[in-house]
């Protein structure tokens, strides 16, 4: 049975920030993996500057592939309509039964899982990993904790593991308007992402423009 950590998000572009909190998480809770799933049309981002999934998963690759406890999956992406969650750790328990999930998400994320959809199935189906920074309210977050078991797990302690983390305000919006404004993100992403951002010439200005075209060509599409 396998340990096995997942990192959901758009990585629209992955960053350091992302790959720290992996291993710090790898290390913190004992994972054996740790899988990265870049989100295919996420139904709570705005997608006038979200670039193709293929990209988002080829730059997460990029990124992950020469870590022996990293990997990158594209069964997000090649799902049509809106990325939900639930059904992305339901699909992983299916497939795999017999290993462990845990989802690693920022500390923010406990007090906005109630609108997620679904949250009681996510806690069905893995241990919430929730990432601290330094400054964060240890007695908040306990009791957020606390209130969150109760109400999703029928009170089973330790579904959600609070993991200390460093404080960081790397953020791929700001590495967007970096790249927008002709300004450097050596080394808030590996070099390897970053060649590949050059290389594409994703986030100037003439690319959010042919994301906002095709976005709107393909409006009404989706499905929920």
């Amino acid at each position: 049975m396998r340990r096995i950590g997942i990192m959901g998000g758009t990585f629209n572009p992955i960053h350091v920030g992302h790959l720290l909190l992996a291993e710090w998480a790898l290390d913190g809770i004992a994972l054996d993996e740790v899988w990265f799933i870049p989100a295919g049309m996420p139904y709570k981002k705005d997608a006038k500057e979200l670039i193709a999934g293929i990209e988002r998963f080829h730059m997460t690759d990029l990124a992950v592939k020469e870590h022996p406890h990293f990997k990158c999956l594209d069964l997000e992406i090649k799902r049509e309509g809106y990325t939900y969650t639930y059904e992305t750790l339901e699909l992983l328990q299916q497939k795999y039964p017999e290993d462990t999930f845990f989802f690693i998400v920022g500390a923010d994320c406990l007090f906005s899982i109630e609108t997620w959809k679904y949250p009681d199935r996510i806690l069905n189906c893995c241990t919430l990993i929730a990432a601290l920074r330094g400054d964060a309210d240890m007695q908040e977050m306990n009791r957020k904790k606390y209130q969150l078991e109760q109400k999703f797990t029928q009170g089973c302690q330790n579904k959600i593991i609070l993991l200390p983390f460093v404080s960081m305000s790397i953020s791929s919006t700001e590495i967007r308007r970096r790249v927008s404004r002709g300004q450097s993100i050596k080394y808030l992403v590996p070099d390897s992402v970053l060649a590949y951002v050059k290389e594409k010439g994703f986030y100037s200005e003439v690319s959010f423009e042919k994301v906002a075209e095709s976005n709107e060509k393909g409006a009404g599409c989706e499905k929920i």
